[in-house]
């Protein structure tokens, strides 16, 4: 039996679990088609992230081999992918007089006005290039293409043709005879290629889509402006290493190879797919005739003790928001009352990923408009937000706040907040602490836990480490003495979790109760790993929820027998990062930022912190509870990492997130 599931593998296995969401037909209709959209972009990060790690690892056996299983399930869940779309989503779709045109000739009710589309859209951002004599030409990271061949023999030669999905939409709609039809705008240029190449013959045009490396090259030890660096990065990643090149299974070997030759593609791997490429694109997906989506869930109110005054209430309790169960205008409302107020004088925050339209962001811009004294570190290295967190840093800083950019060597992945007030003569502190990123727009779809609280202590702890970050470095030699409530990675995070670990084994040694649950994204570092075993094999009951990547092996004997793994996945995103201990019935309870993660634990400033409140402290012990009983979007994670359901023979069907609404809603 294996000690360790291997990371690539149990992420694909994830995302295999998202593609049977979009098969369940309790699911509805639309909401299956947007899980094939998640599927399909989280496969194309895994190509632009994972696949160079393993291809640059190749040459050991052990990669090749992790290589081969990688391609080999993403080729089974591929083929499940276009079974779905077929046998699933296009009959069903039809049941509401929807015709999707998925692998068909154009149907004569649409052509006509997909032909006036093509003439009056289409045609302005077409780009015909011969492949042959545009050596200077690069296919840019991801993007549609078609290969078109054109004549034969010796006569052949080959265009790249872009398709426009960016500045038109993927889909094109259209109603006749009461039947709304959806084309790709692939196939209405497919089907004009006569304009565009008159009086020839044509054999057909071949989609296909070049996946990149998607790291950026930044140096631990940097010189200069580093928001000016990661720009240039920004600008180069789209010329980045080919990892993959998706293509029309149709296309003949010959020119096959003059795409290779062209763009000297022959390290990428190669990957037959289907006709069409980029379907996370069917997030838009959107018939005008019909709407099939989960109910809503109104987001409640979190209570407050002094509904005139958010920053009072936090005097009078500590404060727990459940997103996106509970409406995110509350963390919106303790920024844009820190903005305003005449006698709050400084705030702190970091932000990993801001939003696109970030009210938080410009609540800080009021702030120091209004004369407060604003630190915010951002995270410049947030992988895909780099561009958008340099936009709003330049923003902010234009505004007179005071940017701390990235630490060398670290990305700073906490999520917290700082407020000081004076009253009176002394500072009174306010802080938030969360699961989750300070963005309104990713708060709507990912659960996650935000604290409010005045804690003296807390709150100290939270003042040194702003202080460090300020700094810009870590001081040499730095020890966790300064942190004895927070849980600080680089400081004392792992060893703190070793502590409350090797806690719950001596008093299952000693006979009394013990118990460990623990919800993460994701879990690999093995040193957490293997003292979980330990903890197993001292008799703990272990209780793990891991939504996605998940190396720890269970219910292996001698290893890992009190272990049990579930993942689930439902409408929304499991975020959250939960650690219960159960503590000879007197429960301790933390949450925070950090995966178990080599990453997490070894390479970025995470926080975890306690939940001293007795009632929060319940109400998240009640949450897990809930979701540990789910056997309806719950799956086990065994060791062939094949997502076997969690409902058992006649148990009552649980759906945890539909019951955690419930509970939030009475609350």
């Amino acid at each position: 039996m294996a000690t360790y599931l291997n990371r690539d593998i149990s992420w694909l296995s994830f995302n295999g679990r998202v593609l049977q969401e979009a098969a369940r037909q309790r699911v509805p209709l639309l909401e299956r088609i947007n899980f094939l959209s998640i599927y399909s972009s989280n496969l194309d990060e895994f190509y632009r992230v994972r696949i160079p790690a393993l291809m640059a690892l190749e040459k050991i056996d052990e990669q090749e081999s992790v290589l081969q299983q990688a391609n080999e399930r993403i080729s089974r869940q591929l083929n499940d992918f276009g079974k779905i779309i077929n046998d699933n989503i296009i009959p069903d779709l039809q049941q509401h007089q929807v015709c999707f045109v998925y692998n068909k000739d154009m149907p004569d009710a649409a052509a006509n006005a997909a032909h006036d589309y093509f003439f009056t859209t289409l045609l302005a951002y077409l780009h015909i290039l011969p492949l042959e004599k545009n050596s200077d030409f690069f296919p840019e990271n991801n993007t549609l293409y078609f290969l078109a061949v054109i004549g034969s023999g010796a006569e052949k030669k080959h265009y790249i043709i872009n398709i426009p999905a960016a500045p038109c939409g993927r889909f094109f709609y259209m109603t006749a005879d009461g039947v709304e039809y959806v084309l790709f705008i692939d196939d209405i240029i497919r089907h004009n290629l006569g304009f565009l190449f008159p009086d020839t013959a044509i054999e057909g045009a071949y989609s296909f889509k070049i996946t990149r490396d998607a790291e950026l090259d930044i140096k631990d030890e940097y010189k200069g402006n580093l928001a000016e660096k990661i720009e240039k990065e920004i600008a180069k990643r789209d010329f980045g290493f080919a990892t993959r090149c998706l293509y029309d299974p149709s296309l003949a070997a010959e020119d096959l190879e003059a795409i290779k030759k062209a763009f000297n593609l022959f390290k990428a791997s190669w990957v037959a797919g289907g006709r069409y490429h980029n379907l996370r694109d069917l997030a838009a997906f959107a018939p005008r005739s019909f709407s099939e989506r989960y109910p809503a869930w109104p987001g409640a109110v979190m209570s407050l003790p002094i509904p005139d005054s958010l920053l009072k209430s936090m005097e009078q309790k500590d404060l727990m928001l459940h997103t996106p169960y509970q409406r995110y205008e509350e963390v919106l409302r303790f920024f844009n009352e820190a903005a305003t107020e005449a006698d709050v004088e400084e705030i702190y925050l970091t932000f990993y990923r801001i939003a696109g339209d970030s009210r938080i962001a410009n609540a800080l811009i009021s702030a120091a408009n209004n004369g407060k004294k604003v630190t915010v570190f951002v995270e410049l290295k947030a992988r895909f937000d780099e561009a958008n967190n340099i936009f709003w840093s330049k923003k902010m800083k234009q505004a007179g706040i005071k940017i701390i950019y990235s630490i060398p060597g670290l990305k700073v992945h906490a999520k917290i907040a700082l407020v000081k007030k004076r009253k009176q003569a002394r500072l009174q502190y306010y802080g938030l602490l969360s699961t989750g990123n300070f963005n309104e727009s990713t708060a709507r779809f990912y659960t996650d836990h935000i604290l409010f609280t005045t804690n003296p202590e807390i709150l100290t702890e939270l003042e040194i480490l702003f202080l460090h970050l300020m700094n810009g470095k870590l001081a040499p030699g730095q020890t966790g003495g300064n942190f004895n409530h927070l849980l600080v990675a680089q400081f004392n995070l792992q060893q703190d979790f070793f502590r409350l670990i090797d806690r719950e084994i001596e008093h299952a040694q000693q006979g009394q109760a013990a118990g460990i649950s623990i919800k993460l994204n994701n879990l690999e570092e093995r040193k957490l790993i293997d003292k979980l075993y330990e903890a197993s094999r001292a008799g703990v009951s272990v209780r793990l929820i891991v939504r996605s990547i998940c190396c720890l092996n269970p219910q292996i004997e001698g290893q890992s027998e009190n272990i049990r793994v579930k993942r689930i996945v439902d409408r929304y995103l499991e975020h959250g990062r939960l650690f219960l201990f159960h503590n000879n019935d007197n429960h301790e309870v933390y949450m925070g930022s950090a995966d178990w993660m080599n990453r997490n634990i070894y390479r970025r400033i995470e926080v975890c912190f306690p939940i001293r409140d007795k009632e929060i402290r319940d109400q998240i012990r009640h949450i897990f509870d809930l979701q540990w009983q789910d056997n309806t979007q719950a799956v086990w994670i065994n060791e062939s990492l094949t997502n076997p359901p969690a409902l058992a023979e006649h148990e009552a069907p649980v759906r945890s997130q539909e019951s955690i609404y419930h509970f939030i809603k009475s609350l």
